[in-house]
């Protein structure tokens, strides 16, 4: 009898500790993490003719494995934004995922296709530190939304590709476990040409604006074969800055490849603004994808 009570005991207070809230707290830039986190910001991935590549890593306890990592891109029609307005990454802390938020160079700096190659920069740099970081190379997973999503895209795409990878050295197999696609631009020709142009892809696109092969060579859909990575795609079939048929051409795509694909339409959603409960799907629908790929438990 004394030995059952104690194990009862002992059960009741394992199941109190579980059921405690893990505790959050702030960090420079706003994002609130775990507390047994570790936030390494502004961390130099690049130097460009004194510009610097920065990005803030949220790292999770050395539990004797390595983890998963998701690398996020913002968007800002590839002319403004920044990493450090970025702060929804809860979801991804909860399932013991770390963090890579990223900064790249915006237009003013340099045009395209300079931020597919930071993009492509910050993959060689998580890869080559991996051990140190104690990062999965096996599952990162690259998301962005609008620019960011086009970027997501060709940064997961684009595979061993010295035009892009320009730092890689003697590093090979540079690849990613999955893609997230928010909105973002899958195929630049029809949106950077005509009457409805979009005005900052233009303008991101510089002197190549209107060179055919230049803007298929930064268009992802130009890379999808067989062995491009699982994508999960949301898209609002409102959107008045890239049109929705932007993603339904890339699943498209995507599914003739016999690519793995999770394509989510908010209805009546506009670029990125859903309403809080398709905001809430939408970021179970993300984990449930990870979970589908076995990126995460």
């Amino acid at each position: 009898m004394k030995n059952l009570f104690l194990l009862l005991t002992f059960v009741c207070f394992t199941f109190s500790l579980s059921a405690q809230k893990v505790k959050y707290i702030d960090t420079q830039y706003g994002v609130s993490m775990p507390e047994n986190y570790t936030a390494k910001t502004d961390v130099v991935y690049k130097t460009v003719e004194g510009w610097e590549g920065k990005m803030d890593l949220y790292l999770p306890p050395n539990l004797g494995k390595p983890t998963p990592v998701i690398i996020n891109i913002h968007g800002g029609g590839w002319n403004h934004g920044s990493k450090d307005q970025q702060t929804g990454f809860t979801s991804f802390f909860k399932k013991g995922m770390a963090v890579a938020n990223i900064g790249y160079r915006l237009v003013d700096v340099a045009p395209a296709p300079a931020a597919i190659e930071d993009v492509r920069s910050v993959l060689i740099y998580l890869i080559k530190n991996a051990k140190i970081l104690n990062i999965d190379t096996d599952k990162i997973v690259i998301m962005g939304g609008s620019a960011g999503g086009h970027l997501a895209l060709c940064g997961g795409y684009i595979a061993d590709n010295p035009i892009f990878d320009t730092d890689r050295g003697n590093l090979k197999n540079i690849k990613v476990a999955a893609v997230i696609n928010k909105y973002g631009i899958a195929d630049m020709v029809p949106f950077s040409t005509g009457d409805k142009a979009y005005k900052s892809a233009v303008r991101w696109l510089g002197d190549e604006s209107g060179n055919i092969e230049f803007m298929k060579s930064v268009s992802p859909v130009t890379y999808i074969n067989k062995k491009t990575p699982p994508t999960f795609i949301v898209h609002g079939d409102a959107d008045p800055i890239v049109p929705y048929s932007q993603s339904v051409e890339l699943y498209n795509v995507l599914k003739k490849n016999g690519v793995k694909i999770e394509f989510m339409t908010v209805k009546d959603g506009g670029h990125g603004k859903f309403k809080d409960e398709d905001k809430s799907k939408l970021s179970k629908a993300i984990i449930d994808f990870l979970i589908a790929q076995n990126i995460i438990d």
